[in-house]
């Protein structure tokens, strides 16, 4: 009864914050000054042959055309309203098709690289944070240190360029800049073998930093966790039972080390959708962080507020996940938000 209370807490708590978020994913775009009337009416002049007096009257028009001459809140309702009714994210400008249409494909890619890197950052950091944790001050921990002061310290943006020069620059790879060779890009059915190879020719970079990036913030939290844990009175209590060792730190410390963490997992997620986002952009894959560079830089306001908006759903999700995974694993939890059962 007290989980359910505790379930029902945080579905409630989790509505007006996404209505927030569809607040802040729209104005965040719109505070820019101007708008995509005016970035088409600056393109037109700057190619000549048009009058300014005869640019602003197109600009109007197009203003006009698009619904960006409506007061900025009738604009937002009418976004909200189409996405709560119809899950219609409005019309991209540039593309002149559906922002469903245009992020599409670039979402599922994003989200799928994100959680590689996910899966790779929390299975190294954790097993990296335990040996570190075990082996306090020896040679592993002390290289385990070293490696998440790289991994804190260095840009991503710094290490795809690295990789930039040697991958496109140097040695002319033909994986650079896309998602697929030409030959798997209108395949369709399930992944074959040979197509998942393909793409992890073409995406390795961003896996390899996302994995690297993430795998020492988990390690850290891990480590210092794990060293806490292990200083309690009923670690103690087991040793002093003679249990082994390898139980006492897999059985007890492992498990009560890991609540800190799974707090933290959905942060982790959007940690690494902005690692992803900085190495796609370097190396122009086609995922959505290349198209949110052109989005906001064009004001394609309904692309660029539906990216934002999906990404901060993916981050209240994630947190929404973890909060369940812990009140399932800890029932002090639930407890403390849903009374005693």
């Amino acid at each position: 009864m007290a989980f359910l209370f505790f379930l029902l807490k945080r579905i409630i708590a989790t509505i007006p914050l996404l209505i927030a978020i569809t607040l802040v994913a729209f104005l965040l775009v719109q505070a820019m000054p101007g708008d995509y009337a005016t970035q088409w009416k600056a393109q037109t002049m700057s190619m000549g042959g048009v009058s300014e007096e005869d640019a602003e009257a197109q600009a109007e028009a197009l203003r006009v055309r698009l619904g960006l001459d409506k007061p900025l809140y009738i604009q937002y309702f009418n976004w909200v309203k189409n996405i709560t009714l119809y899950w219609d994210l409005g019309e991209s400008f540039i593309q002149q098709r559906s922002v469903n249409d245009a992020i599409g494909d670039r979402v599922p890619r994003t989200l799928l690289l994100a959680f590689i890197c996910y899966f790779n950052a929390v299975t190294i950091g954790i097993l990296a944070g335990v040996y570190a944790a075990t082996h306090q001050y020896q040679l592993g921990d002390q290289l385990a240190t070293v490696f998440t002061f790289l991994a804190f310290s260095i840009p991503k943006f710094i290490v795809a360029l690295v990789i930039l020069y040697f991958w496109a620059i140097k040695f002319h790879s033909p994986y650079y800049g896309s998602i697929f060779s030409q030959e798997y890009v209108l395949q369709e059915g399930w992944w074959s073998l040979a197509k998942t190879w393909d793409f992890l020719l073409h995406t390795w970079p961003i896996i390899a930093v996302g994995s690297f990036v993430g795998a020492g913030y988990q390690m850290r939290m891990m480590r210092g966790n794990l060293l806490d844990v292990l200083k309690m009175q009923f670690i103690e209590t087991a040793r002093a039972k003679g249990l082994k060792e390898s139980k006492i730190i897999w059985k007890h410390g492992v498990p009560n080390a890991l609540h800190p963490i799974i707090m933290n997992q959905g942060r982790s997620v959007g940690y690494l959708i902005e690692g992803e986002i900085e190495v796609a952009i370097v190396l122009a894959i086609p995922t959505i962080g290349p198209l949110i560079l052109s989005s906001v830089t064009t004001m394609d306001i309904y692309v660029a507020s539906s990216i934002f908006l999906i990404l901060s759903l993916v981050l209240v999700i994630g947190n929404f996940i973890a909060d369940i995974i812990l009140a399932l694993l800890d029932p002090r939890i639930r407890d403390m938000s849903g009374g005693e059962a």
